[in-house]
């Protein structure tokens, strides 16, 4: 509803990994309330969250959305902030635009002070190891251009957790997009329980020191880029 209160022509696609909280069933009861606007895609298991955007990228692509989200539902990303992130892409010349926490004007709240300092120590390793100048690496508010993911082969992207947002911004960083970062208020979750864990820490450690080895001693760009062309359309916005 708060997406739907922007009355921006914001489509919403919902993906659902057999949730067992009735997420699939409380969005088929609204899907006929937003004219067919919101829609819903299920898999069996927990698949990962990384291969859950790269079925929603691809599911945008063949629908042909021009402009496409990804974001938390659980209002730790503020719809408010869709414009923004938009108008960066649509009218000030970035081909995709991250949400950022740690960019002049970002901030974070109600995360504790150890939270905190795991992820700016993320960012920070992240920016020394890749040489990429993005405040927030691992962020997971962003608006991409059709022709970004068009232009990246998400079939060679295969982290599933922090590591997944930072080969992302780092594929499309490689390929010569154009980046821009959005200042935001990131606000931790008041229901439901953080998918942070060990293992998802570790992959985004040893990640990043993969992507530094793979772009020195292999060739990275060739690998991450489609051979397919990127279409040159442009439309109105769409989320997922």
């Amino acid at each position: 509803m708060a997406i739907y209160n922007l009355q921006q022509d914001f489509h919403v696609l919902v993906i659902d990994d057999g949730s067992p909280d009735g997420t699939a069933d409380l969005v088929r009861s609204l899907q006929p309330l937003f004219n067919n606007t919101v829609f819903l895609e299920e898999r069996e298991g927990k698949q990962g969250l990384g291969t859950a955007y790269i079925l929603g990228f691809k599911w945008a692509i063949e629908r042909d959305y021009h402009f496409i989200f990804e974001m938390d539902a659980d209002f730790s990303h503020s719809p408010l902030d869709l414009p923004k992130l938009y108008e960066a892409c649509k009218n000030n010349g970035a081909d995709l635009s991250i949400g950022s926490r740690y960019v002049k004007g970002g901030s974070v709240k109600n995360w504790p002070p150890g939270r905190i300092a795991l992820s700016k120590g993320a960012s920070i390793y992240t920016r020394m190891i890749l040489w990429m100048r993005i405040a927030d690496p691992t962020a997971g508010f962003v608006c991409y251009r059709k022709k970004v993911l068009e232009t990246i082969n998400l079939d060679e992207i295969h982290f599933v957790g922090y590591a997944f947002q930072i080969e992302m911004k780092f594929a499309a960083w490689k390929l010569g997009f154009k980046i821009a970062e959005v200042p935001i208020q990131f606000e931790d979750r008041k229901y439901g329980e953080s998918k942070m864990s060990k293992g998802i820490v570790k992959e985004g450690i040893l990640g990043v020191l993969q992507l530094r080895w793979y772009s020195l001693f292999t060739n990275y760009r060739k690998r991450v880029k489609s051979s397919y062309p990127a279409s040159q359309t442009e439309g109105v916005s769409s989320s997922t």
